[in-house]
């Protein structure tokens, strides 16, 4: 684009010649993903739901909503805003097969309340997900235990019905992987998880499904 543009300053005598001629063009390294393998995904199970059940000597318990959002974005590779935008209406789960519709993400903006925005990241990344039975057994439970049927209800929300924000569910997550119960920490960053066993989750998928199971681990360690 710029040495487009600086040709047509070329072409109306703006300049005398074109300096992008001589500039040679940058390579980037290429990266390896960094992703959890699947022994890191059955520790953060177990550390999640050790941190669930621990003794509360006061204040509300966990109501299990950690372990079931960390469930949903390893079941749809969604980001973790995404998966906190998720309405009752999204979701179909008594089709042949069960699936969400990911169209929308959390906002949090200084001097505003935190809301639903009726988009994803980009307009192009709305889609539908099919979703894995660990993913569907956590849906069902969050239902089960919210008792929700309003279609504009969030499945996943507050005890007083509003949206979470995405930075205080990498707040708990990091409260759990700090916690020295977990016999293995991980390298936490800041910045912004099927049947059974978390070893099922590459065998479980349909070889053609190999990619996103790959890359909703890679999401995972992108939110912690």
């Amino acid at each position: 684009m710029r040495r487009l543009a600086l040709a047509l300053a070329i072409r109306h005598e703006i300049l005398s010649r074109n300096p992008m001629d001589h500039v040679s063009r940058l390579h980037r390294k290429k990266t390896i993903p960094d992703a959890f393998t699947i022994g890191d995904v059955q520790d953060i199970r177990a550390a999640i739901k050790a941190w669930e059940s621990r003794r509360i000597l006061a204040g509300p318990r966990p109501d299990r909503q950690l372990g079931q959002i960390v469930e949903v974005m390893l079941g749809t590779s969604a980001r973790i805003g995404e998966v906190l935008a998720i309405r009752l209406q999204d979701l179909d789960l008594d089709g042949p097969i069960p699936t969400a519709r990911i169209a929308g993400t959390i906002i949090s903006r200084k001097g505003e309340p935190t809301h639903r925005q009726g988009h994803p990241k980009t307009d192009r990344s709305v889609r539908r997900v099919a979703l894995p039975a660990f993913a569907l057994h956590a849906i069902r439970s969050r239902l089960l235990r919210s008792g929700d049927t309003e279609p504009h209800a969030l499945l996943f929300s507050t005890r007083v019905g509003t949206p979470h924000t995405t930075n205080n569910i990498r707040r708990l997550l990091r409260d759990v992987m700090d916690d020295p119960a977990f016999r293995r920490p991980l390298q936490i960053q800041a910045q912004e998880p099927r049947p059974g066993t978390a070893a099922r989750l590459i065998v479980a998928f349909d070889p053609k499904e190999r990619p996103r199971a790959v890359a909703a681990m890679q999401r995972l360690k992108t939110v912690l």
